[in-house]
């Protein structure tokens, strides 16, 4: 059983960041699951002390606009490739910017996909959720 684990464990380290974050939501899906952070007890006088700061785990992602005509064609294929969406439906959200890209994601894959889109020459927005 270890050797099957170490295997999954190397197979698991080649995946990007956003095939990671694809990965959970799939697995959440079909165990009717959500992965949450475990949060470790702090003691009870540290909590008194301090007010907790909450950071946000999810993230909205939204494409702002408008997106200038000399970077269209690279914006709609970085669309493409985040969103999985055709051709006609990436140009259609780029052309109505300011629109959300993606309505909740964790927070690593919503800065990759921000720095996907921004290299392609869009202005992008993370609003945490």
């Amino acid at each position: 059983m270890s050797q099957h684990l170490d295997e999954l464990v190397e197979k698991l380290s080649l995946l990007s960041v956003l095939d990671m974050a694809k990965l959970k939501e799939k697995l959440e899906h079909k165990w009717g699951v959500k992965a949450a952070v475990a949060v470790a007890a702090a003691p009870a006088g540290a909590a008194a002390d301090a007010a907790p700061v909450a950071e946000s785990t999810e993230f909205k992602v939204v494409l702002e606009g408008p997106i200038p005509d000399d970077k269209k064609i690279s914006v709609i294929k970085a669309v493409r490739e985040v969103t999985g969406l055709g051709l006609k439906e990436a140009k259609d959200l780029v052309e109505g910017a300011p629109k959300d890209l993606k309505a909740s994601c964790p927070k690593a894959e919503a800065e990759e996909i921000k720095k996907k889109l921004t290299t392609a020459g869009a202005k992008v927005t993370l609003k945490g959720l």
